[in-house]
């Protein structure tokens, strides 16, 4: 099942009014749903989609969340709406994570998942 856009877009404003205010203090560009597909520029052609970002620079701290990457995750591993809130919950709760660590001086987010990429691309002889 594919969801709209809009519909995604609502329920990521409704996932968001979970989380405590506090975690929004300081992500002054707040949070950005593009339509946009993002593979993992590191493993073309894998299926391997960056599901979100968190950014830190000029324009200010923001979350993204890349519309597109769920939709062909979602075509290829036929999700149902439970699948996509759950996906979409669990990306916004990680890239949320890596917004209050970076307000904390932290980086052990940051570590894990280039750890877990490196760990996928030896897998895979890369």
């Amino acid at each position: 099942m594919i969801l709209s856009f809009d519909r995604v877009g609502k329920l990521l404003d409704e996932m968001a009014e979970e989380f405590p205010p506090e975690f929004f203090e300081e992500l002054s560009g707040g949070i950005l749903l593009e339509a946009e597909k993002k593979e993992d520029p590191d493993c073309p052609g894998e299926n391997l989609y960056l599901m979100g970002e968190f950014f830190d620079d000029l324009l200010g701290r923001r979350i993204v969340l890349y519309y597109g990457s769920f939709a062909a995750l979602a075509k290829l591993e036929e999700w149902t709406e439970w699948d996509w809130a759950e996906e979409l919950y669990t990306t916004l709760a990680h890239e949320l994570t890596h917004h209050m660590e970076g307000r904390a001086g932290l980086r052990d987010l940051e570590v894990k998942d280039e750890e877990e990429m490196e760990a996928f691309r030896r897998e895979r002889g890369k």
